[in-house]
């Protein structure tokens, strides 16, 4: 099977779905909106869109392999109960045919600094967090006897030793992740490089109010050649997380922020990117050069997608057009490699997609629009480091 990375349209939200050469899928985030199941209404039905790239089990049920909730605001994780099965695998139901998730990834630091923000949960957030807990549970009593639809691994260690006694379904931070649903085959590898433990109690603030989220940067195979695609995905986190991660990381790990794909975070909005606020400063505002050179660790053709509605010159955030002329910038100014999943919807009827195979990476054209544009292709060189990146040896 062709590994690949499908970004779905869905406004200011995130919902990526990552398949590996081994035919499992990944799926990063979801914002499933119900006006979509209008059919006067124009939203794009990415429900549908995303059953029809499943696949069904011996028993009829679609499924995805793993499914990671970055963080639980409401555009990352709006249709879950709609759309996905939650509880024991065995009360699955034919006539409503929801998706089982095989295994869980999820993060309970990122959950709990939400609450903490004052923050409440949106209804989809809790019935992700009670399932984890259901999971968990069950890992508990059962360790690793229990069977797909019931595992979860957790992203990164849960304060006051609370994941201490599970650790073998934790991954911490700087650790990687090698297998998906307990298959471990070379096919990807994830870096977790956030969420971040806090520093005192001052920092602990910090990190909340700058949108503490799972970031994670992905190999994928390609044409049997392993790491032929990096994938960076950073959910909503923001200018202070980006600059702390390149300090921690510059001077000996730099190439971990490597990639060829990059979704930009928080839906390509300014404060990812500086701690000026530009309905203070406009033009006057600078850009943070330690959370710019996280995000600017390019390789040679790299592409950058943010998961947005259409991108503006006005005071709207997110998303920011000054924030889209930073990461075109960081493209080399060839505006060619950034795209807007809303603005690509609108032109394409389409989802975003891109193909990883031996030669590099390809734009793959849907139906709808295999007469408006070529494919953009990555050359066979991919691999190689920008000249004022970092090198390329390592993941």
């Amino acid at each position: 099977m062709t590994a690949s990375l499908t970004f779905f349209p869905v406004s200011n939200g995130d919902m990526v779905l990552m398949c590996l050469d081994n035919g499992q899928r990944i799926l990063i985030d979801i914002n499933i909106r119900g006006k979509a199941d209008d059919d006067d209404d124009d939203t794009p039905d990415v429900a549908e869109d995303l059953r029809s790239r499943l696949e069904r089990d011996n028993q009829g049920r679609l499924y995805v392999d793993a499914f990671l909730v970055s963080h639980p605001h409401s555009d990352h994780v709006a249709g879950l109960r709609n759309h996905f099965h939650l509880g024991p695998p065995d009360s699955w139901d034919e006539d409503d045919d929801k998706i089982l998730i095989r295994e869980m990834w999820s993060s309970p630091v990122v959950f709990r600094r939400a609450g903490a923000n004052g923050e409440s949960l949106c209804e989809d957030a809790k019935a992700w967090q009670k399932e984890a807990r259901r999971r968990v549970a069950l890992f508990r009593e059962n360790g690793f006897s229990t069977g797909e639809g019931d595992r979860i691994l957790i992203m990164g260690e849960d304060i006051d030793g609370k994941t201490d006694d599970i650790l073998d379904i934790v991954i911490k931070r700087d650790e990687t992740i090698d297998a998906c649903n307990r298959v471990e085959d070379g096919s990807f590898q994830g870096r977790l490089l956030a969420p971040l433990p806090p520093i005192d109690d001052d920092d602990e603030e910090t990190l909340r109010h700058n949108q503490s989220s799972v970031i994670i940067r992905f190999s994928l195979r390609g044409g049997g050649i392993s790491d032929r695609c990096r994938f960076l995905t950073g959910g909503d986190a923001e200018v202070a997380i980006w600059n702390r991660l390149w300090n921690l990381h510059k001077a000996e790990r730099a190439d971990w922020f490597t990639y060829d794909i990059m979704e930009t975070p928080h839906h390509c909005s300014w404060r990812s990117l500086s701690f000026d606020r530009w309905s203070e400063m406009g033009e006057a505002v600078k850009v943070d050069p330690d959370a710019r050179s996280a995000l600017s660790q390019t390789r040679k053709g790299a592409i950058i997608v943010a998961s947005c509605k259409p991108i503006k010159a006005d005071d709207d955030n997110p998303p920011h057009e000054r924030a889209k002329r930073e990461y075109v910038d960081i493209l080399d100014d060839d505006a060619d490699r950034f795209f807007c999943t809303d603005e690509y919807w609108n032109d394409k009827k389409v989802a975003l997609e891109f193909e990883v195979k031996s030669n590099g990476i390809v734009r793959k054209i849907g139906k709808a629009s295999a007469l408006a544009a070529p494919a953009l292709g990555i050359s066979a060189t991919a691999s190689q480091a920008r000249p004022h990146g970092t090198g390329h040896g390592g993941k």
